[in-house]
Protein backbone atom coordinates (compact mmCIF):
# COMPACT_ATOMS: atom_id res chain seq x y z
CA UNK A 1 0.00 0.00 0.00
CA UNK A 2 1.30 3.57 -1.16
CA UNK A 3 1.72 5.72 1.95
CA UNK A 4 1.04 9.33 0.19
CA UNK A 5 1.43 10.75 3.72
CA UNK A 6 5.27 10.06 3.82
CA UNK A 7 5.65 11.17 0.39
CA UNK A 8 3.69 14.29 0.84
CA UNK A 9 5.86 14.59 3.47
CA UNK A 10 9.54 14.76 2.17
CA UNK A 11 8.65 17.11 -0.67
CA UNK A 12 7.13 19.88 1.38
CA UNK A 13 10.24 21.67 1.08
CA UNK A 14 10.20 21.09 -2.78
CA UNK A 15 6.22 21.89 -3.48
CA UNK A 16 6.91 24.95 -0.98
CA UNK A 17 9.74 26.41 -3.11
CA UNK A 18 7.90 25.74 -6.36
CA UNK A 19 4.86 27.19 -5.20
CA UNK A 20 6.66 30.61 -4.29
CA UNK A 21 8.35 30.83 -7.57
CA UNK A 22 5.15 29.72 -9.33
CA UNK A 23 3.21 32.60 -7.71
CA UNK A 24 6.12 34.78 -7.62
CA UNK A 25 6.36 35.00 -11.04
CA UNK A 26 2.70 35.16 -12.26
CA UNK A 27 1.76 38.28 -13.63
CA UNK A 28 -1.81 38.22 -12.54
CA UNK A 29 -0.67 38.16 -8.67
CA UNK A 30 1.11 41.59 -8.88
CA UNK A 31 1.17 41.98 -4.65
CA UNK A 32 3.86 39.80 -4.59
CA UNK A 33 6.36 42.18 -6.30
CA UNK A 34 6.53 43.41 -2.94
CA UNK A 35 6.99 40.83 -0.65
CA UNK A 36 10.00 38.47 0.56
CA UNK A 37 10.22 34.62 -0.09
CA UNK A 38 9.18 33.84 3.81
CA UNK A 39 6.04 36.51 3.67
CA UNK A 40 5.10 34.52 0.56
CA UNK A 41 5.74 31.38 2.02
CA UNK A 42 3.61 31.96 5.02
CA UNK A 43 2.08 28.98 6.76
CA UNK A 44 2.09 27.03 3.84
CA UNK A 45 4.60 23.87 5.42
CA UNK A 46 2.04 23.52 7.91
CA UNK A 47 -0.80 23.44 5.74
CA UNK A 48 0.88 20.77 3.89
CA UNK A 49 1.98 18.63 7.09
CA UNK A 50 -1.70 19.05 8.42
CA UNK A 51 -2.25 17.61 5.01
CA UNK A 52 -0.31 14.81 5.19
CA UNK A 53 -1.90 14.02 8.45
CA UNK A 54 -5.12 14.02 6.67
CA UNK A 55 -3.73 11.21 3.96
CA UNK A 56 -2.58 8.65 6.00
CA UNK A 57 -4.38 6.06 7.16
CA UNK A 58 -2.99 5.26 10.70
CA UNK A 59 -2.93 9.01 11.73
CA UNK A 60 -5.38 10.88 13.64
CA UNK A 61 -6.39 13.69 10.73
CA UNK A 62 -5.06 17.14 12.01
CA UNK A 63 -8.42 19.22 10.65
CA UNK A 64 -7.46 21.77 13.56
CA UNK A 65 -4.19 22.72 12.13
CA UNK A 66 -5.01 23.17 8.74
CA UNK A 67 -8.14 25.58 9.55
CA UNK A 68 -5.84 27.77 11.99
CA UNK A 69 -3.49 27.98 9.74
CA UNK A 70 -5.85 28.97 6.85
CA UNK A 71 -7.33 31.94 9.35
CA UNK A 72 -3.89 32.72 9.36
CA UNK A 73 -3.46 33.07 5.79
CA UNK A 74 -6.46 34.81 5.31
CA UNK A 75 -5.65 37.49 7.50
CA UNK A 76 -1.65 37.72 6.66
CA UNK A 77 -3.13 38.24 2.90
CA UNK A 78 -5.48 40.72 4.10
CA UNK A 79 -2.83 42.78 5.87
CA UNK A 80 -0.36 42.84 2.98
CA UNK A 81 -3.19 44.03 0.45
CA UNK A 82 -3.96 40.89 -1.34
CA UNK A 83 -7.38 41.36 -3.75
CA UNK A 84 -9.46 38.39 -3.29
CA UNK A 85 -8.39 37.05 -7.24
CA UNK A 86 -4.49 36.82 -6.19
CA UNK A 87 -5.49 34.69 -2.86
CA UNK A 88 -7.88 32.48 -5.53
CA UNK A 89 -5.32 32.30 -7.85
CA UNK A 90 -2.38 31.14 -4.96
CA UNK A 91 -4.73 28.38 -4.11
CA UNK A 92 -5.44 26.85 -7.77
CA UNK A 93 -1.14 27.18 -8.77
CA UNK A 94 -0.87 25.39 -5.40
CA UNK A 95 -3.43 22.62 -6.60
CA UNK A 96 -1.02 22.65 -9.90
CA UNK A 97 2.10 22.40 -8.12
CA UNK A 98 1.09 19.68 -5.92
CA UNK A 99 -0.45 17.15 -8.65
CA UNK A 100 2.58 17.85 -10.71
CA UNK A 101 5.53 17.10 -8.38
CA UNK A 102 3.36 14.17 -6.95
CA UNK A 103 2.06 12.99 -10.47
CA UNK A 104 4.76 10.04 -10.63
CA UNK A 105 3.98 8.83 -7.00
CA UNK A 106 0.06 8.91 -8.22
CA UNK A 107 0.16 6.85 -10.54
CA UNK A 108 1.93 4.50 -8.78
CA UNK A 109 -0.20 3.77 -6.83
CA UNK A 110 -3.81 1.32 -7.31
CA UNK A 111 -6.71 2.84 -8.88
CA UNK A 112 -8.53 3.08 -5.48
CA UNK A 113 -5.49 4.78 -3.26
CA UNK A 114 -4.95 7.76 -6.35
CA UNK A 115 -8.74 8.07 -6.03
CA UNK A 116 -8.62 8.44 -2.79
CA UNK A 117 -5.24 10.94 -2.33
CA UNK A 118 -6.59 12.73 -5.16
CA UNK A 119 -10.60 13.57 -3.46
CA UNK A 120 -8.76 14.36 -0.03
CA UNK A 121 -6.13 16.82 -1.51
CA UNK A 122 -9.22 18.25 -3.64
CA UNK A 123 -10.77 18.29 -0.37
CA UNK A 124 -8.19 19.88 1.99
CA UNK A 125 -7.31 22.64 -0.75
CA UNK A 126 -11.06 23.76 -0.77
CA UNK A 127 -11.63 23.99 2.65
CA UNK A 128 -8.34 25.82 3.42
CA UNK A 129 -9.69 28.77 0.78
CA UNK A 130 -12.96 28.92 1.87
CA UNK A 131 -11.69 29.46 5.45
CA UNK A 132 -8.51 31.61 4.12
CA UNK A 133 -11.50 33.83 2.29
CA UNK A 134 -13.75 34.05 5.53
CA UNK A 135 -10.44 35.39 7.54
CA UNK A 136 -10.19 37.33 4.28
CA UNK A 137 -13.20 39.12 4.63
CA UNK A 138 -13.32 39.65 8.62
CA UNK A 139 -10.02 41.23 8.48
CA UNK A 140 -11.08 43.91 5.03
CA UNK A 141 -13.85 44.91 6.83
CA UNK A 142 -11.80 45.79 9.95
CA UNK A 143 -9.70 47.83 7.83
CA UNK A 144 -12.85 49.34 6.76
CA UNK A 145 -13.69 50.04 9.68
CA UNK A 146 -10.80 51.73 10.32
CA UNK A 147 -10.27 53.11 7.04
CA UNK A 148 -13.53 55.07 8.11
CA UNK A 149 -12.64 55.60 11.29
CA UNK A 150 -9.39 57.98 9.98
CA UNK A 151 -11.50 59.72 7.30
CA UNK A 152 -13.82 60.98 10.59
CA UNK A 153 -10.66 61.84 12.00
CA UNK A 154 -9.51 63.78 9.37
CA UNK A 155 -12.77 65.50 7.95
CA UNK A 156 -12.57 68.19 10.99
CA UNK A 157 -8.93 69.45 10.14
CA UNK A 158 -9.66 69.19 5.89
CA UNK A 159 -12.48 71.43 6.95
CA UNK A 160 -10.14 74.29 8.45
CA UNK A 161 -7.85 73.44 6.02
CA UNK A 162 -10.21 74.50 3.13
CA UNK A 163 -11.93 77.47 5.01
CA UNK A 164 -7.90 78.92 5.89
CA UNK A 165 -7.10 78.28 1.80
CA UNK A 166 -8.73 79.27 -1.21
CA UNK A 167 -6.54 78.76 -3.12
CA UNK A 168 -6.21 75.59 -3.56
CA UNK A 169 -9.43 74.80 -3.38
CA UNK A 170 -10.71 73.88 -6.84
CA UNK A 171 -7.85 71.73 -7.22
CA UNK A 172 -7.88 69.77 -3.95
CA UNK A 173 -11.57 69.15 -4.91
CA UNK A 174 -10.81 67.94 -8.32
CA UNK A 175 -8.63 65.70 -6.90
CA UNK A 176 -10.95 64.43 -4.16
CA UNK A 177 -13.62 63.77 -6.50
CA UNK A 178 -12.69 60.75 -8.31
CA UNK A 179 -11.70 58.54 -4.92
CA UNK A 180 -14.79 59.58 -3.18
CA UNK A 181 -17.40 58.79 -5.94
CA UNK A 182 -16.13 55.62 -5.99
CA UNK A 183 -16.20 55.21 -2.20
CA UNK A 184 -19.63 56.19 -2.35
CA UNK A 185 -20.66 54.04 -5.27
CA UNK A 186 -19.20 50.90 -4.38
CA UNK A 187 -19.82 50.74 -0.71
CA UNK A 188 -23.62 51.45 -1.86
CA UNK A 189 -23.29 48.59 -3.77
CA UNK A 190 -21.45 46.41 -1.17
CA UNK A 191 -24.51 47.31 1.26
CA UNK A 192 -27.22 46.37 -1.03
CA UNK A 193 -25.89 43.33 -2.19
CA UNK A 194 -24.64 42.47 1.40
CA UNK A 195 -28.77 43.09 2.91
CA UNK A 196 -30.32 41.03 0.15
CA UNK A 197 -31.98 38.02 1.40
CA UNK A 198 -29.95 34.77 0.46
CA UNK A 199 -26.99 36.89 -0.75
CA UNK A 200 -23.21 34.83 -0.33
CA UNK A 201 -21.36 37.48 1.96
CA UNK A 202 -17.93 36.49 1.08
CA UNK A 203 -18.59 35.95 -2.70
CA UNK A 204 -16.10 37.26 -4.93
CA UNK A 205 -18.15 40.22 -6.27
CA UNK A 206 -18.13 41.34 -2.86
CA UNK A 207 -14.89 40.85 -1.64
CA UNK A 208 -14.14 42.84 -5.13
CA UNK A 209 -16.46 45.58 -3.89
CA UNK A 210 -14.61 45.68 -0.52
CA UNK A 211 -11.21 45.89 -1.96
CA UNK A 212 -12.44 48.35 -4.18
CA UNK A 213 -13.63 50.61 -1.76
CA UNK A 214 -10.38 50.24 0.41
CA UNK A 215 -8.25 51.35 -2.67
CA UNK A 216 -10.12 54.43 -2.85
CA UNK A 217 -10.28 55.24 0.68
CA UNK A 218 -6.62 54.61 0.60
CA UNK A 219 -5.73 56.96 -1.98
CA UNK A 220 -8.46 59.61 -0.39
CA UNK A 221 -6.64 59.71 2.77
CA UNK A 222 -3.06 59.94 1.10
CA UNK A 223 -4.55 62.99 -0.54
CA UNK A 224 -6.09 64.25 3.16
CA UNK A 225 -2.92 63.77 4.18
CA UNK A 226 -0.81 65.31 2.15
CA UNK A 227 -2.96 68.02 1.80
CA UNK A 228 -2.84 68.47 5.49
CA UNK A 229 0.76 68.60 5.14
CA UNK A 230 1.35 71.62 2.64
CA UNK A 231 -1.41 73.73 4.95
CA UNK A 232 0.58 73.06 8.12
CA UNK A 233 3.78 74.21 6.55
CA UNK A 234 2.36 77.26 4.64
CA UNK A 235 0.21 78.46 7.94
CA UNK A 236 3.60 78.17 9.75
CA UNK A 237 2.05 75.46 12.49
CA UNK A 238 4.67 72.27 10.96
CA UNK A 239 7.17 71.37 13.82
CA UNK A 240 10.68 69.84 13.38
CA UNK A 241 12.88 68.93 16.47
CA UNK A 242 16.56 69.16 15.45
CA UNK A 243 18.79 66.23 17.13
CA UNK A 244 21.92 64.67 16.55
CA UNK A 245 20.91 62.22 14.00
CA UNK A 246 23.06 58.73 12.81
CA UNK A 247 23.02 59.46 9.16
CA UNK A 248 23.92 56.18 7.62
CA UNK A 249 21.88 53.96 9.82
CA UNK A 250 19.00 55.95 8.91
CA UNK A 251 19.08 56.04 5.05
CA UNK A 252 19.99 52.58 5.35
CA UNK A 253 16.45 51.74 7.23
CA UNK A 254 14.51 54.18 4.41
CA UNK A 255 16.57 52.14 1.91
CA UNK A 256 14.77 48.73 3.69
CA UNK A 257 11.21 50.32 3.56
CA UNK A 258 11.61 50.81 -0.53
CA UNK A 259 13.15 48.14 -1.66
CA UNK A 260 10.50 46.14 -2.28
CA UNK A 261 9.02 48.67 -4.66
CA UNK A 262 12.34 47.51 -6.62
CA UNK A 263 10.68 43.90 -7.06
CA UNK A 264 9.47 43.07 -10.17
CA UNK A 265 11.65 45.76 -11.96
CA UNK A 266 14.98 45.20 -14.02
CA UNK A 267 16.15 47.90 -11.27
CA UNK A 268 19.37 48.16 -9.59
CA UNK A 269 18.83 50.29 -6.20
CA UNK A 270 22.76 51.35 -5.40
CA UNK A 271 23.55 53.09 -2.17
CA UNK A 272 27.04 55.26 -1.77
CA UNK A 273 27.72 56.52 2.02
CA UNK A 274 31.14 55.84 2.58
CA UNK A 275 31.58 59.81 2.24
CA UNK A 276 28.91 60.56 4.49
CA UNK A 277 29.25 61.79 7.81
CA UNK A 278 29.22 60.06 10.55
CA UNK A 279 26.27 62.31 12.61
CA UNK A 280 24.37 65.71 11.64
CA UNK A 281 21.81 68.01 13.63
CA UNK A 282 18.40 67.56 12.09
CA UNK A 283 15.00 66.46 12.27
CA UNK A 284 15.04 62.39 11.72
CA UNK A 285 11.54 62.25 10.78
CA UNK A 286 11.05 64.41 8.06
CA UNK A 287 14.67 63.47 6.80
CA UNK A 288 13.30 60.29 6.83
CA UNK A 289 10.04 61.60 5.05
CA UNK A 290 12.30 63.71 2.50
CA UNK A 291 14.00 60.51 1.68
CA UNK A 292 11.23 58.08 1.11
CA UNK A 293 9.48 60.50 -0.98
CA UNK A 294 12.68 61.02 -3.21
CA UNK A 295 13.67 57.00 -3.49
CA UNK A 296 10.15 56.03 -4.30
CA UNK A 297 9.36 58.46 -6.68
CA UNK A 298 12.76 57.58 -8.50
CA UNK A 299 11.50 53.75 -8.59
CA UNK A 300 7.83 54.33 -9.20
CA UNK A 301 8.84 56.07 -12.18
CA UNK A 302 11.96 54.00 -13.36
CA UNK A 303 10.99 50.66 -15.46
CA UNK A 304 14.54 49.30 -15.63
CA UNK A 305 18.21 50.40 -14.90
CA UNK A 306 19.37 51.89 -11.93
CA UNK A 307 18.34 54.69 -8.85
CA UNK A 308 21.28 55.69 -7.20
CA UNK A 309 21.97 57.25 -4.08
CA UNK A 310 24.61 59.00 -2.86
CA UNK A 311 25.77 61.10 0.52
CA UNK A 312 28.56 62.90 0.82
CA UNK A 313 30.62 65.63 2.96
CA UNK A 314 30.89 68.80 0.66
CA UNK A 315 32.36 71.78 2.93
CA UNK A 316 32.84 72.02 6.55
CA UNK A 317 29.13 73.39 7.20
CA UNK A 318 27.19 71.26 4.41
CA UNK A 319 26.32 67.72 3.45
CA UNK A 320 24.24 66.67 0.25
CA UNK A 321 21.84 63.57 -0.43
CA UNK A 322 21.74 63.08 -4.34
CA UNK A 323 19.08 60.61 -5.32
CA UNK A 324 19.21 59.81 -9.35
CA UNK A 325 17.66 57.43 -11.36
CA UNK A 326 17.29 56.61 -15.73
CA UNK A 327 13.70 57.06 -15.99
CA UNK A 328 11.63 58.82 -17.89
CA UNK A 329 12.63 62.17 -17.14
CA UNK A 330 10.62 65.69 -16.40
CA UNK A 331 10.41 67.80 -19.78
CA UNK A 332 12.25 71.16 -19.07
CA UNK A 333 9.04 73.25 -19.47
CA UNK A 334 7.73 70.89 -15.82
CA UNK A 335 10.73 71.55 -14.20
CA UNK A 336 10.34 75.10 -13.31
CA UNK A 337 6.65 73.75 -11.41
CA UNK A 338 7.53 70.53 -10.05
CA UNK A 339 7.90 71.23 -6.54
CA UNK A 340 4.56 73.23 -6.42
CA UNK A 341 1.18 71.42 -5.22
CA UNK A 342 -0.68 69.31 -7.79
CA UNK A 343 1.72 69.00 -10.13
CA UNK A 344 2.96 65.93 -12.19
CA UNK A 345 5.15 66.00 -14.97
CA UNK A 346 3.80 64.62 -18.54
CA UNK A 347 5.45 62.37 -20.56
CA UNK A 348 2.85 61.77 -23.45
CA UNK A 349 0.53 59.00 -22.08
CA UNK A 350 2.86 57.88 -19.51
CA UNK A 351 2.36 60.89 -17.42
CA UNK A 352 0.61 60.62 -14.38
CA UNK A 353 1.50 57.28 -12.49
CA UNK A 354 -1.99 56.11 -11.16
CA UNK A 355 -1.13 55.88 -7.24
CA UNK A 356 0.66 59.69 -7.23
CA UNK A 357 -1.29 62.76 -5.93
CA UNK A 358 1.29 65.58 -7.41
CA UNK A 359 2.36 66.16 -3.40
CA UNK A 360 5.02 64.61 -3.28
CA UNK A 361 7.75 66.40 -4.37
CA UNK A 362 6.45 69.78 -3.09
CA UNK A 363 6.09 68.53 0.38
CA UNK A 364 9.88 67.72 -0.35
CA UNK A 365 10.67 71.16 -1.29
CA UNK A 366 8.75 72.61 2.09
CA UNK A 367 10.66 69.57 4.70
CA UNK A 368 13.76 70.79 2.66
CA UNK A 369 13.18 74.13 3.28
CA UNK A 370 12.23 73.24 7.14
CA UNK A 371 15.61 71.99 7.27
CA UNK A 372 17.36 74.56 6.27
CA UNK A 373 18.49 72.89 3.17
CA UNK A 374 17.77 73.59 -0.60
CA UNK A 375 17.17 71.15 -3.07
CA UNK A 376 17.80 70.97 -6.97
CA UNK A 377 16.95 68.93 -9.94
CA UNK A 378 18.76 68.19 -13.15
CA UNK A 379 16.40 66.15 -15.69
CA UNK A 380 16.05 65.31 -19.31
CA UNK A 381 13.68 63.51 -21.36
CA UNK A 382 14.50 59.40 -21.63
CA UNK A 383 17.70 59.98 -19.32
CA UNK A 384 16.43 60.31 -15.95
CA UNK A 385 16.33 62.99 -13.26
CA UNK A 386 18.96 64.11 -10.43
CA UNK A 387 17.65 65.39 -7.16
CA UNK A 388 20.21 67.03 -5.31
CA UNK A 389 19.78 68.10 -1.23
CA UNK A 390 21.89 70.03 0.58
CA UNK A 391 21.59 70.59 4.02
CA UNK A 392 23.91 71.44 7.08
CA UNK A 393 26.02 70.16 9.02
CA UNK A 394 25.28 71.45 12.23
CA UNK A 395 23.13 74.23 13.74
CA UNK A 396 23.83 77.58 13.69
CA UNK A 397 23.67 79.79 16.63
CA UNK A 398 20.53 82.05 15.51
CA UNK A 399 18.74 78.63 14.64
CA UNK A 400 17.36 77.15 17.75
CA UNK A 401 17.23 73.41 18.44
CA UNK A 402 13.24 73.42 18.42
CA UNK A 403 11.68 74.89 15.59
CA UNK A 404 7.86 75.33 15.09
CA UNK A 405 7.99 77.14 11.85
Amino acid sequence: MTDFSEILRQKIKLITENWVEAVRQDSEITTTQELTYESIRNSLPKVLEAMATILSQSEVNDVKTLVDVSLEHGILRSEQGFEPSEIAREYRILRSVLFSILETDLVAGSPTELLRAVRLIDTVIDEAIARCFDSYTQGRLRELEQLQSELKLTNQELTRLVRANQSNLAELAHELKTPLTSIIGYSDLFLRQHRQEGSTRDSMPNLENIERVLQSGRQLLRLINDSLEISRYESGTMKSQFIDTEVTPLIRSVVEMVKPLTYGKALDLQIDCDRAPQQVATDPLRLQQVLTNLLSNAIRYTKQGTVQLTCQVISEQEWTIIISDSGMGIAPEDQQAIFQPYIRGQVGDRANVADSTGLGLAIVDRLVKLLNGRIYLASQLDQGSTFTVILPLTLSETQPHSDES
